[in-house]
């Protein structure tokens, strides 16, 4: 039988929301083994004179307890 937790952790890029999922996910691999799966709960865009200069995402990343 396995158990499975679930995080919930914002991540952010300049580049992209594909690069803030990225960069989340290698960040919290750090220190989180087992990720099966994140799901992007939610989506967000800085704005600064009409130009997107920051995405964030907020992930629920969930791994195997061991």
């Amino acid at each position: 039988m396995a158990v499975a937790k679930t995080l919930e952790i914002i991540s952010s890029s300049t580049e992209s929301i594909e690069a803030a999922v990225r960069e989340g996910i290698a960040k919290a691999g750090e220190t989180i083994h087992d990720i099966q799966e994140a799901w992007v709960q939610s989506t967000k865009a800085l704005v600064n004179d009409n130009k997107v200069v920051e995405w964030r995402v907020t992930l629920k990343i969930t791994f195997i307890v061991k």
